[in-house]
């Protein structure tokens, strides 16, 4: 082969490449056709096999011919590379451009129920008065529901809490005060205590009544705890809930309790029963094996729906069960 075959090939060579290389629609197809003529088997070389039977004195000039193809079509290689590289840039910044001027995506959030909303807020005043937050089971045994809150089988107490009694003999919790219980039996003296929950009652479901709702009930158990004490943290809390408005308390019965009595609040020009009160029975501290000529308790109780329907105005009970996002999106 003479030399001026191998400059023809080398030229013609060349001109197929940049046309390749200009065609190319990826970095891929470009990155084959830099191997498929500048690779050590690429077609350059191929061409370059051929020198071996040129003179010494031609071999110099063939090498520099294809040195000068191979920088050309290395050029054009690098620069179709650019070109591909700013394509692809500008098309992912199309893709992911965000039209800040557009209204967003509306996601309704969750809101809090009224129920868990209020006993979070009376919670909270509670541990910042000093008390822990305890829970029991809701399937409980008639000793903690009853009789170690000094209501014997017998005891006519126990006409005042229809009761939901299962065949095994327990029960399902009328109040949340055999917390308490269970909670005395495991700590001693001094103890600040709130208990929240769910209890039962076999009452006629209607506009004011619930067979199933939610108490929360406070137990202090100290030396020297007088019922001054009881009506101090009582005005507090409620200060804090409804404001600084009108209490009252009446003489009333509760069997884990003497004495004790009912609270009421002036809400709106009306006295409104909210909770019921009153210092631990001798009894009940006898039962958890306190020394009630040492120590002495007080103990209050109230209805989670009935403060949600003072504080919201809400007319009926059952609304606050029904699931209707109508009336939950008020909240």
């Amino acid at each position: 082969m003479q030399i001026s075959d191998i400059k023809t090939l080398l030229e013609e060579l060349r001109q197929k490449a940049t046309e390749a290389i200009a065609t190319a629609e990826n970095r891929e197809k470009l990155e084959d056709l830099r191997i498929y003529y500048l690779g050590k088997k690429g077609q350059v070389s191929k061409i370059l096999g051929a020198m071996g039977k040129l003179s010494p004195e031609e071999r110099p000039k063939v090498g520099a011919i294809a040195n000068e193809v191979k920088q050309a079509i290395q050029t054009n290689l690098d620069e179709k590379r650019s070109n591909l590289q700013a394509l692809e840039i500008a098309a992912q910044l199309k893709a992911e451009t965000v039209d800040v001027s557009m209204p967003g995506v509306h996601r309704s959030q969750g809101k809090i129920h009224p129920l868990n909303g209020l006993i979070d807020r009376a919670l909270d005043i509670f541990v910042g008065l000093g008390y822990t937050i305890s829970t029991g089971p809701e399937l409980e045994s008639d000793y903690y529901n009853f009789e170690a809150l000094n209501t014997p089988p017998d005891h006519p107490a126990r006409d005042m809490q229809d009761t939901f009694y299962l065949a095994d003999g327990n029960l399902m919790r009328t109040h949340t005060s055999s917390v308490q219980i269970r909670y005395m039996e495991k700590h001693e003296p001094p103890i600040r205590v709130i208990a929240p929950g769910r209890v039962y009652r076999r009452d006629t479901v209607d506009a004011t009544h619930a067979a199933v709702f939610h108490q929360i009930e406070l137990l202090a158990v100290d030396e020297g705890l007088r019922f001054s004490d009881l009506k101090g943290t009582i005005k507090e809390f409620l200060r804090q809930i409804f404001g600084d408005l009108p209490i009252r308390f009446r003489a009333s019965y509760f069997p884990f309790t003497e004495p004790s009595a009912e609270v009421d609040l002036e809400w709106n020009g009306k006295w409104l029963e909210v909770l019921g009160c009153g210092m631990v029975d001798p009894n009940v501290l006898q039962a958890v094996g306190y020394d009630p000529e040492k120590y002495t308790g007080f103990a209050a109780g109230f209805g989670v729906e009935r403060f949600a329907m003072v504080l919201h105005q809400i007319d009926d009970i059952r609304r606050v069960y029904a699931s209707d996002l109508r009336f939950l999106r008020q909240f």
